[in-house]
C-alpha cells in the first residue's frame, strides 16, 4: 500500500475514467469503502482535480525511474558488447546474468555464426 503524500505516476486507465496517463500526482487519501474497486484518491495538479484510482493504475515515481535506468544500462551494455565483439558479455546480458556454462559442455561457435545469431535476434 502506498503512503499518503507519495508522488506517483498514472500508468493505466483500467476502468476508462479518462485518467491522464503519464502524468504525476500525489496520493491524498485512501478509499475505505469496501464495496469500491478504487484504492486511492489521487490529486493530479496538471488536471487540477482528484481521481479515484485502483492500485494497478498508479506506480511510484521512484520505481519507474529505477526501471528506466536499469533498461538503459542493459541497452548500453548490449551496445558495448556488440561494438567490442565481446561474446561472453553479450551472452551474460541476454541470458539475464545466469551462471556461465561449464567449459567442457560449451560448444564452439564460429565468429560468423555469432554475428548471424545477433542479426537474427535484432531482426526479430
Amino acid at each position: 500500500m502506498l503512503k499518503l503524500g507519495e508522488k506517483i505516476i498514472v500508468v493505466g486507465d483500467r476502468y476508462e475514467q479518462n485518467l491522464p496517463v503519464g502524468e504525476y500526482g500525489y496520493i491524498i487519501a485512501y478509499d475505505r469503502n469496501t464495496d469500491s474497486v478504487f484504492e486511492y484518491i489521487v490529486r493530479i495538479p496538471k488536471a487540477n482535480r482528484q481521481f479515484y484510482v485502483s492500485g494497478e493504475d498508479v506506480e511510484l515515481e521512484e520505481t519507474l525511474l529505477s526501471q528506466e535506468a536499469d533498461r538503459i544500462e542493459r541497452e548500453a551494455l548490449i551496445d558495448f558488447a556488440l561494438a567490442t565483439r565481446n561474446e561472453e558479455l553479450f551472452r551474460r546480458i541476454m541470458n539475464g546474468d545466469e551462471a556461465a556454462e561449464p567449459e567442457n559442455e560449451k560448444e564452439v561457435q564460429s565468429r560468423e555464426d555469432f554475428i548471424r545469431q545477433v542479426n537474427l535476434k535484432a531482426w526479430i
